[in-house]
């Protein structure tokens, strides 16, 4: 498996590429993903270029087909004016827009303050759900006054284990293998749901299927 990270952090050292880092880190630790870096800022001319010449650069491209092969993407922005970074949306704007459907996804971001913890919702969950990306339940936030502090390495631990249990899952579903044994019963559809516990759970990997049929 593969794991990619963006981040559009653009200093040196950058806060953005640390949380990145420690996400992906943490994810490997669950996975046997690779893992691989897509630093935005080395690619910001050439997503310019893009944009009026229809057509990425050889780095672009490659960092772009890295995106869309990926097993499970953890994306990482700053904050700029209460939302993601111009630079975040642009690479995603020049992106396939199917090559993130049915994709795991961790989202996270960094900013001075804590009050700017929101953009989680009200920014990056709605747009890799857009996307059709499939976005683990947590997200991370880390500000300043976060680093060191009490609760960031349970959250990232937390986001890491959901991104990790996605890959996993698929990878399984992939391969064939089948966790656990469970009758099912057919549907309308000819769809098999999973009866566990009083509930009716539809695989995971027939609901990928249904998305990538959209």
């Amino acid at each position: 498996m593969k794991l990619v990270v963006v981040s559009a952090g653009l200093s040196v050292p950058s806060s953005t590429r640390l949380l990145g880092d420690r996400l992906a880190n943490a994810t490997a630790e669950r996975t046997s993903a690779d893992v691989q870096v897509v630093e935005l800022r080395d690619l910001a001319v050439e997503i310019a270029h893009n944009f009026t010449t229809g057509f990425p650069g050889t780095a672009l491209g490659a960092a772009l087909d890295a995106v869309a092969s990926a097993d499970g993407l953890i994306v990482v922005t700053p904050v700029f004016s209460a939302s993601y970074s111009g630079l975040f949306k642009s690479f995603f704007d020049v992106l396939d827009p199917d090559a993130l459907t049915g994709k795991p996804v961790l989202v996270a971001a960094t900013g001075g303050s804590a009050r700017h913890s929101l953009v989680l919702e009200h920014a990056l969950r709605p747009l890799f759900s857009y996307l059709r990306a499939v976005v683990v339940p947590t997200g991370v936030y880390a500000a300043s006054e976060d680093w060191g502090a009490e609760g960031l390495v349970e959250r990232i631990d937390r986001a890491a284990g959901e991104l990790a249990g996605l890959m996993n899952g698929l990878a399984a579903g992939r391969s064939g293998s089948v966790p656990v044994s469970l009758p099912t019963q057919p549907t309308q559809g000819g769809a098999e749901l999973v009866r566990g516990g009083g509930f009716e759970v539809v695989p995971f990997e027939q609901q990928l299927a249904a998305l990538r049929s959209e």
